[in-house]
């Protein structure tokens, strides 16, 4: 199968995605239905072809050096329905059914922080402390 990107045509889909140099891509995990971003991770060319395998998303965890099946410890796995890759081949999103939490912190996404404009100097404020004024 060829894969076309930015007028680049290629007998492999890896071919297309632009790895950093450490050889990963971002990969953003967002909930299928919400549209809601769930998390940010980075993957390398072993997790990514995984991913595909599987029909679950792998990551490759940076601080621990090593592959990260989400959900693997936790239970909360991220079931894969989609996989984008943006229009410069450098980052890549993953439409994803979520089973349980996506956060570490047990948060349903990973993105609750929202900044407030409203205050001077500008503050991060969580999205429960938001909802509990």
């Amino acid at each position: 199968m060829n894969t076309t990107l930015q007028g680049k045509v290629s007998t492999n889909w890896l071919d297309a995605v632009k790895w950093n140099s450490q050889g990963l891509v971002p990969a953003i995990a967002q909930e299928v239905g919400t549209n809601k971003i769930l998390m940010m991770a980075w993957m390398n060319l072993a997790s990514l072809q995984e991913t595909v395998e599987l029909g679950q998303a792998v990551y490759w965890s940076r601080s621990r050096g090593k592959r990260w099946h989400k959900g693997e410890e936790s239970g909360h796995f991220q079931k894969v329905k989609e996989i984008l890759l943006d229009c410069d081949g450098d980052t890549i999103v993953l439409m994803v059914e979520q089973t349980g939490v996506a956060c570490h912190t047990g948060a349903h996404s990973c993105f609750f922080n929202l900044l407030d404009q409203s205050q001077t100097p500008y503050v991060w404020q969580s999205e429960t402390q938001k909802n509990d004024h």
